[in-house]
């Protein structure tokens, strides 16, 4: 297959480490052609983050706390002065306290919820407010769910009301963005073993039990994920908005 990504810029928010679902999916694009611009949060991970951007092409990498529009604004402004235009915009964000993906989602405090919401969901509106002037068109807006969004997945708890309010969002940028040609789309991956996932109690086990249930009877992986994100992000799904495309072997059909 051809380079489906060729003279495209790709800006892909979340890579954390190099076993992350956002490092899988940049890997892709940069594969397929792709110009990347990489974002960390936190000097913690600042290294690993430019390391991999410099295996990846000499990939721009800048940092962007998600939860401050001025930091937003910052990562605009910066791309702006340097003549960035988007074709493709990833958010693999999401973030809840460990202590609310266990026990009871009654139990979720204020500002727990609050926080949960404002990282993995609003942070995704916020940054279409910023950066779709930089959008070129067609530009393509992907984001990654789970499928707790739409079930009561055992101590999932406020992480899927966020992704539910994330999908929500999802159709309602679809809508608005549709008018400068934007696309905008969510991912909705199988369980994979990141360091994320690990964060909600019980999740080795879950592994074990979607992979007896699924249709293809294997978990799906990043790099599966990734192979939707090119499709996503390329002219094959030219006509593919406000669609939540399930990436997780066929778990999402499966009964009891």
């Amino acid at each position: 297959m051809g380079a489906l990504l060729e003279n495209k810029t790709a800006l892909v928010m979340g890579v954390a480490n190099r076993w992350s679902i956002a490092t899988a999916i940049a890997r892709a694009l940069h594969a397929h052609g792709a110009r990347l611009v990489l974002t960390y949060e936190g000097e913690r991970v600042k290294d690993e983050v430019e390391k991999l951007g410099a295996e990846l092409g000499g990939a721009a990498v800048a940092g962007c706390d998600v939860g401050s529009d001025t930091s937003i604004e910052q990562l605009k402004d910066s791309l702006e002065s340097k003549g960035v235009k988007l074709d493709v915009l990833v958010h693999s964000i999401a973030f809840a306290r460990k202590e609310e993906l266990a026990g009871k989602f009654y139990a979720t405090s204020r500002d727990g919820f609050r926080l949960a919401l404002d990282i993995s969901a609003y942070s995704l509106v916020a940054l279409c407010r910023y950066l779709h002037p930089l959008f070129n068109a067609p530009a393509s807006v992907i984001a990654l769910t789970y499928l707790g969004s739409v079930r009561a997945v055992q101590n999932y708890n406020v992480m899927g009301v966020a992704k539910a309010a994330l999908e929500s969002a999802i159709r309602y940028l679809a809508v608005d963005l549709g008018e400068f040609g934007a696309r905008v789309n969510a991912i909705s991956a199988g369980p994979i073993k990141t360091a994320s996932a690990r964060a909600v109690s019980g999740f080795t086990s879950i592994l074990g039990e979607v992979e007896k249930r699924t249709p293809l009877r294997r978990n799906a992986t990043a790099d599966d994920v990734a192979n939707a994100a090119v499709f996503l992000a390329s002219g094959l799904s030219g006509a593919v908005t406000g669609h939540v495309l399930y990436v997780d072997a066929g778990f999402h059909i499966v009964g009891i």
